[in-house]
């Protein structure tokens, strides 16, 4: 008699799954800002999983390549604002055909982890665990690869403005990916149990629930405030902008000078606010030179430098009377064929256009993501250095006691690229426990407090400043700490469990068929 082999009925058949999963990217798109409807989180994944239960390898491939087309082309539409359609597609296509190459994992786990452990039970905890870890691994995958990956689009940022943020600070950014998509999963086991009338079936599901709303965010220390002056000067800051020499910095020093005579610990501009080489351009350099005199404190600003024939994007320590700049911080995660194009020979093939727009490239940096600011630790980061894990944990590694963020935004005005990079700012102040100081040249900017709450704003295609006692805090969170390890074990550890699940199903295969038919 032939062995049969065990797998799971599809919930959904093809064409319905098909349809399904791309309704459930496109859901999903509705948590993000500019909309920012949390809650849709928890509707769009279990859709996004029950297309996959039961699938073939190809099916699943499919339906987890529409799930991410569908996404991906809305929540980074903004990559089209000023080079048009080839750079959102390539990035939208390559994301999504990652997404289904990594939805095999989801459908294998869903195939195998019940004919592993087949009691009721461990359907019920241990299947929706490793589908939150395979789902969280994918995530990890598409967030470090190719050309150091694109973390944007993290389930985890659906939270800035729900009530799970917090848990952030004891799992970070991505454990708590993981943490919703388990509450999902477990519903979705909850109701497969079909054991409605049993109210231990329900037992895993509600824990996890009471877990989430329950746990506070975890107390960092209170340490002092330190009063800071951001300032949005809202000049031609973008790639194509028409301007003069030095435009964005005047619209800079326009915007600052209502500061004139406000008592200030640091003056914090933002990414590319000075548009000329202050480390080489004597002019620039005397002119920041007077700017600190005038303020009466240190200066936090940004500028593109230059050293040998490499090229920096910077974040400069700026003193008056004082060998400047006084310390300064390279952007560690240089956008790929935004500030360098990675293989140039290869896509200069392809589309030698768009690749001629991007003359020279950035060099990564190296050097701690923390300024020493009169004995104050000011953790940094640079634009889309924001979205990378590294920085942000090295800065507070690093004694940072409040971050301050520099951004521009200038070539996405009219999109809500502004508003997603700005929830991850704030994701990031519940994470580290720490003020986030968040600068663009031309908005929106916002200091938001160690819980996340706005301290103060200023609005996009606004010039202005902000200025507050900004709340420092000290000692580290769950999430810095074992932040990594969190990460290795959802991401490498889901694999190793997957395998050893295949493992085990192949070789129980094998003894059934070598076993005589009486």
């Amino acid at each position: 008699m032939p062995v049969r082999r065990e797998r799971p009925r599809p919930l959904l058949p093809l064409g319905i799954a098909a349809f399904v999963s791309v309704i459930a990217g496109l859901l999903l798109t509705l948590a993000f800002p500019g909309l920012s409807w949390w809650p849709m989180v928890f509707v769009a994944v279990p859709l996004a999983l029950i297309t996959l239960i039961g699938r073939s390898v190809w099916g699943s491939l499919l339906v987890g390549f529409l799930f991410g087309a569908a996404f991906f082309l809305v929540n980074v539409l903004f990559t089209a604002r000023y080079l048009g359609p080839v750079p959102w597609l390539a990035l939208s296509f390559l994301e999504a055909a990652m997404t289904g190459i990594a939805s095999i994992a989801i459908t294998l786990a869903y195939r195998w982890t019940p004919r592993v452990l087949k009691s009721r039970s461990s359907r019920l905890t241990l299947l929706p665990a490793l589908v939150a870890a395979l789902w969280t691994m994918r995530e990890q995958w598409l967030g470090s690869w190719p050309y150091g990956g694109f973390p944007w689009g993290r389930i985890g940022v659906t939270q800035a403005g729900g009530p799970l943020a917090h848990l952030a600070s004891w799992v970070g950014m991505s454990g708590l990916s993981f943490l919703i998509v388990l509450v999902c999963a477990a519903a979705i086991e909850y109701f497969r149990a079909k054991r409605f009338r049993y109210v231990k079936t329900a037992i895993p599901t509600l824990a996890v629930v009471a877990i989430l709303i329950l746990m506070p965010q975890f107390p960092t220390t209170p340490a002092g405030s330190l009063r800071v002056g951001a300032v949005q000067g809202n000049g031609p800051a973008g790639y194509f902008d028409k301007r003069s020499p030095d435009a964005v910095l005047n619209a800079q020093l326009a915007a600052t000078a209502p500061l004139f005579g406000e008592k200030l610990d640091v003056l914090l501009w933002p990414e590319g606010g000075v548009d000329s080489d202050p480390t080489r351009n004597g002019a620039t350099a005397a002119t920041l030179d007077a700017l600190a005199r005038r303020i009466g404190a240190p200066m936090i600003v940004s500028a593109v430098t230059q050293r040998g024939s490499q090229y920096f994007n910077s974040s400069l320590l700026w003193k008056a009377g004082a060998d400047n700049p006084v310390q300064t911080y390279d952007k560690r995660h240089p956008v790929p064929f935004g500030e360098y194009v990675p293989d140039r020979w290869f896509y200069n093939a392809l589309a030698p256009d768009l690749i001629g727009l991007i003359q020279r490239g950035y060099t990564p940096g190296t050097k701690p993501p923390v300024f020493d600011v009169d004995g104050v630790g000011v953790g940094l980061a640079i634009c889309f250095d924001v979205i990378y894990d590294d920085v942000i944990w090295d800065g507070a590694d690093d004694g940072a006691q409040v971050y301050m963020f520099q951004t521009n935004n200038a070539d996405f005005r009219g999109t809500d690229e502004n508003l997603q990079q700005l929830a991850f700012a704030q994701m990031r102040a519940m994470e580290t426990g720490r003020s986030v100081v968040n600068i663009s040249t031309v908005g929106t900017s916002q200091i938001i407090a160690p819980d996340g709450s706005e301290i103060a704003g200023l609005k996009a295609d606004t010039a202005g400043h902000l200025l507050a006692d900004v709340p420092l805090r000290t000692g580290l969170t769950p999430a810095v700490i074992a932040g990594p390890w969190i990460k290795g074990a959802l991401g490498w550890g889901s694999l190793l469990a997957l395998v050893a699940c295949g493992v085990v199903v192949t070789v129980r295969g094998r003894r059934v068929k070598k076993t005589p038919t009486p």
